[in-house]
């Protein structure tokens, strides 16, 4: 199973005089659910996240950051959709 998914978040400033050159962090998942849990977690800490896929996957989803709760939410409705269905 390849990486399909990514998460860049910012890095909290640590308080040293020396400036750090690149704000962001990023990582990557094998899974959307994955990437959501992590994501979900930097954004409860209060940091700016951004979300993604990783070229070459289709479909491309790019999730920025003033969108992520929705992102957050629209999951969340579907994981409840898929378990309130008849079998």
């Amino acid at each position: 199973m390849t990486y399909i998914w990514y998460v860049t978040f910012e890095v909290p400033k640590s308080g040293t005089l020396v400036r750090r050159r690149n704000p962001r962090l990023s990582k990557i998942f094998k899974t959307e659910a994955e990437a959501k849990a992590f994501a979900r977690q930097k954004f409860d800490a209060g940091l700016i996240v951004t979300a993604g896929t990783i070229n070459p996957y289709r479909p491309r989803a790019a999730i920025p950051s003033d969108k992520i709760s929705i992102w957050f939410e629209a999951s969340h409705a579907i994981d409840q959709s898929e378990n309130d269905t008849p079998t």
